[in-house]
């Protein structure tokens, strides 16, 4: 009976890691403030990101990705894959009715993790679990601490400070010991990284660190490029870990910024151009971000796309690639990008749309009639809901406005087909939302 018993055991085990392996694992991972211009792979010469450049070489690298202009905005429709017309209310916060990809996948008996930067609500710590995550390390969820050297992070409901710590280290351990913990069963990590925000300062490979002047809150070129390469190396562990534990095979990993890369950094492109950090502008520079996908066995490795991807598009990739159901009474406005992911043709977008509330005054200068920047783009032609048409090609920063009147050829087929993708959303902003808060008495100057 025993033996029987045994047997039987085994059976149970042997189906249970089968029915696992036909799941993948998933790690979505964020990087703070970290442009396009950042990865080696992607042209720039000013940082050391030779993990994220294999992780390119072995997968898929995406050359049009764009976020929203800061890290709120990206994180809320990340998360839901409903552009902010729809659900935004203000900057820190998403509303408590939202699904998340979080819910999605541990509905689907996946193990969920969140571990990074939250600032998605203060002071609450149920939210993290509300929002499908079966556990937590955050910085900004319990309290806005340090969140570097000596940080203090919610874990698992519990604030804590770290003597002697660093905190993307902590971060990163904690995501480390969930994937140990976890590894027999298909698990979610969403990593919203805390690198590479400002302020600009020493990390543990700086050769400062812990001396004077390390936690300086002025830009600091070198402290910037020693975070970048931090946080190349924390990928590059985890992407070892993975391997040691066997699960690198079965695991999706997609890897992207919330924004452009921060002001006070410039970086050098290999065509010796130099790109300044814009993150808080509608520019190209302060939305265009790094994308770089990597499934082993179910793709080519080192394949480039030139598709539009857009922040909305990760939740219907990661669900089709896992399996997951989404709730036909949950309308999307992101389309799947795994069919490229995987070779083939998919749907490309022809144009993103992108409804974004500014924080300062200096950025409302595109402000439209209904209180937010309004824009469609497509790889070469953006129009704002003000009229204002600009050609990127020929004026990436948005100097000159073109006249309407006077577009012909190209220009005035982008025009009218941009036109039509902002007015898909005229009335997608539900009447339930209040309207947004755009710094009132400069926006009356700005108009």
């Amino acid at each position: 009976m025993t033996r029987y018993l045994s047997l039987l055991t085994a059976l149970i085990f042997l189906c249970a890691s089968a029915r696992a392996a036909d799941k993948p694992n998933v790690i979505v991972i964020l990087a703070d403030d970290l442009g396009y211009e950042c990865i080696g792979a992607n042209g720039g010469k000013s940082y050391q990101t030779p993990h994220l450049d294999r992780l390119a070489r072995a997968g898929i690298r995406f050359e049009q990705c764009y976020a929203q202009p800061n890290c709120t905005p990206t994180r809320v429709q990340l998360m839901t894959g409903l552009s902010n017309v729809r659900n935004y209310v203000d900057f820190g916060s998403l509303e408590k009715s939202q699904t998340t990809f979080g819910h999605l996948f541990r509905a689907a008996g996946y193990a969920t993790c969140i571990a990074g930067k939250w600032q998605l609500g203060s002071k609450d710590a149920s939210l993290p679990r509300h929002f499908g995550f079966d556990e937590h390390c955050l910085w900004s969820l319990l309290g806005r601490g340090e969140r570097y050297a000596d940080p203090s992070l919610a874990v698992n409901g519990e604030f804590k400070t770290f003597p002697g710590k660093y905190g993307p280290d902590v971060c990163q351990e904690f995501v480390v010991d969930f994937i140990r913990r976890n590894r027999s069963r298909p698990f979610l990590v969403y990593y919203p990284m805390i690198l590479t925000h400002g302020p600009y300062a020493a990390t543990p490979h700086s050769k400062d660190y812990g001396q004077p002047g390390a936690k300086a809150k002025s830009a600091n070129q070198q402290h910037f490029a020693d975070m970048v390469a931090y946080m190349d190396k924390q990928f590059g562990h985890l992407t070892k870990e993975l391997e040691a534990l066997g699960l690198r095979d079965n695991t999706l990993i997609l890897f992207t910024g919330d924004n452009g890369t921060g002001r006070g950094a410039t970086s050098l492109l290999e065509d010796g151009r130099e790109q300044d950090g814009e993150k808080g502008s509608t520019t190209r520079g302060g939305m265009h971000v790094p994308l770089i996908v990597s499934w082993p066995g179910k793709m080519k490795p080192g394949t480039v796309c030139p598709d539009l991807v857009d922040m909305t598009d990760f939740l219907p990739t990661i669900c089709e690639a896992a399996g997951v159901a989404v709730p036909k009474t949950l309308t999307l406005d992101g389309r799947s990008f795994l069919p490229q992911v995987l070779g083939e043709p998919g749907r490309p977008r022809d144009w993103i749309y992108s409804y974004w509330v500014p924080l300062r005054a200096s950025q409302t200068r595109h402000v439209g009639t209904r209180g937010a920047v309004e824009q469609a783009f497509d790889q070469r032609f953006k129009l704002y809901s003000t009229g204002k048409f600009f050609d990127l090609d020929a004026d990436v920063e948005e100097n000159t406005a073109l006249r309407l009147a006077d577009l012909r050829g190209d220009a005035a087929l982008a025009a009218r087909n941009l036109q039509a993708a902002l007015d898909q959303f005229k009335d997608a902003r539900p009447a339930s939302l209040n309207p947004p808060r755009v710094p009132a008495e400069k926006r009356k100057k700005n108009r």
